[in-house]
């Protein structure tokens, strides 16, 4: 019946059922988590919420995103693909935000989410050509192909988990990239890639309300790495197989926070001689917050930051259509930044000379708290 609709009604009904499903199913979870012991307990300093607040909300959104895939969206093999996987990175954060696994564990198995979709045919095989002067526009990656695809998967994945520390952070984010996408799913790619990431983007909108600071519950586990998985793959799906020298521009620049904030942190333990994985507090998030934003304003920032990338992925996607579209979006980057600027930024004349002590937030609490950075 729904496979009838003309595209936008469908689009429209896709992402207010996910949103519904996961806004309604929310509480439901928080209880669940409450009983089987998915507790966040801060047990030493590095926990910045000082009460125990349940995690597994991620499930709320999980639940929302696949609901709304069934009803509206028409199987073939990648989305079987991609919905095995993301059912595997779930099951696994499930029982890690319940028991705690070790890191090389929850490696694997997303390495092993990543090969089934990898089986079902989410992969890119070629690269854009770095030699903007060649005829030949890309590079066929041959037996590369499979170790660049999984490192695709699994980074985003531990991107959007390491993002993961303040209230609503993460969640934001991923609605923020996933709305971009679809805008740009809408100009260069099929039905099916917009219709998933309308899902996600409204299941994510769900679980907003009770993860916004002071946090009801955090996602966890099992939505960080979850909403990760998804984007990756999706961003195979619809993007990175066309053959446009900008195309993998498009994915990085709408998922740039996470991308960024894991590169740049692996980069600052690896020169300082630290494991990778090891934990600090110098990820963009903590730097906002030892400059003297709040929590609220911090998250503010980062997605208005992620806003403006996204648009610019849509001025990327869309350079050879109608220049409305370009348009648009540059009102809209200059919209975003004036607001960043008035409503928060210009009270801060500190920011431009340097830290100060954080500010505490009232009932102050982080959608995760401060721990080892490992795959997760």
């Amino acid at each position: 019946m729904f496979q009838n609709l003309p595209l936008w009604p469908r689009l429209i009904c896709s992402l207010v059922l996910a949103f519904v499903v996961s806004y309604v199913m929310t509480p439901y979870v928080k209880s669940f988590a409450e009983k089987v012991g998915a507790i966040d307990i801060p047990r030493d300093a590095r926990r910045i919420h000082d009460h125990p607040i349940p995690r597994m909300g991620g499930l709320a959104i999980f639940m929302g995103f696949i609901i709304s895939v069934i009803v509206f969206i028409t199987f073939d093999t990648q989305v079987l693909g991609l919905l095995l996987g993301a059912l595997i990175i779930a099951a696994m954060g499930a029982v890690d935000d319940i028991v705690g696994l070790k890191p090389l564990i929850k490696l694997a198995v997303q390495v092993l989410a990543a090969l089934v979709a990898i089986r079902c045919g989410i992969y890119f095989n070629v690269i854009t050509n770095p030699n903007l002067m060649s005829y030949n526009y890309t590079i066929n990656m041959g037996l590369l192909s499979l170790p660049l695809t999984v490192l695709w998967i699994v980074g985003c994945t531990n991107a959007f988990n390491l993002i993961d520390g303040l209230d609503g952070l993460a969640v934001g984010v991923s609605a923020i990239s996933s709305f971009t996408l679809l805008i740009v799913s809408l100009l260069v790619s099929g039905p099916n890639t917009s219709f998933l990431l309308a899902a996600l983007c409204g299941a994510c909108i769900g679980f907003m309300p009770y993860n916004m600071n002071p946090a009801k519950i955090f996602m966890g586990d099992v939505g960080s790495q979850f909403l990760g998985f998804v984007l990756a793959c999706v961003s195979i799906m619809g993007i990175f197989k066309l053959t446009a020298v900008i195309t993998v521009l498009i994915p990085v620049m709408a998922m740039m926070l996470p991308l960024a904030d894991t590169v740049f942190a692996f980069a600052r333990r690896i020169l300082h001689g630290q494991s990778p994985f090891h934990a600090d507090r110098g990820h963009f998030h903590h730097r906002l917050l030892a400059m003297g934003l709040s929590q609220k304003q911090a998250v503010a920032v980062l997605y208005g930051f992620s806003a403006v990338m996204g648009l610019v992925s849509v001025i990327i996607a869309g350079k050879d259509r109608d220049p409305a579209i370009r348009i648009f979006c540059l009102v809209a980057i200059l919209i975003v930044v004036v607001l960043m600027w008035v409503v928060i930024l210009r009270k801060y004349p500190h920011l431009r000379h340097g830290h100060t002590p954080a500010k505490p937030d009232d009932k102050a609490s982080a959608s995760q708290p401060d721990k080892e950075d490992k795959p997760e």
